[in-house]
């Protein structure tokens, strides 16, 4: 592996939900949302196509805080941060992954008028 790699992601959309706070046991704030990024292009035929990708991100402490407070369902932010990969396993044993995006920094683009 490079010793000098970066993960690092940017991403601009609308929020899917309102974000949806929580705490670990030990008290610790962490909120999750999922956040929609649209893509548009033309086809050879003319044809204008659009794509919707889902990210789930997961903020935690004081910018959990800040998101439970003044993000909303709609609301058009950027988000900064890292991917993470993470592995589960549920009650009945099924093992599945999930990769969300762990954010360091969210910034409002547009507030409720």
């Amino acid at each position: 592996m490079q010793k000098n790699s970066v993960n690092k992601v940017i991403l601009v959309g609308h929020l899917g939900a309102n974000p949806e706070a929580r705490y670990t046991k030990s008290g610790r704030p962490i909120v999750s949302f999922s956040l929609a990024t649209n893509e548009q292009w033309k086809t050879k035929e003319g044809q204008t196509t659009e794509h919707t990708e889902w990210h789930s991100i997961i903020a935690w402490d004081k910018l959990a805080e800040f998101a439970q407070q003044y993000l909303y369902k709609g609301q058009l932010v950027s988000v900064e941060g890292t991917i993470h990969t993470r592995s589960w396993e549920n009650k009945e044993g099924a093992k599945g992954k999930t990769t969300e995006i762990v954010c360091s920094s969210i910034v409002p683009l547009e507030w409720k008028k």
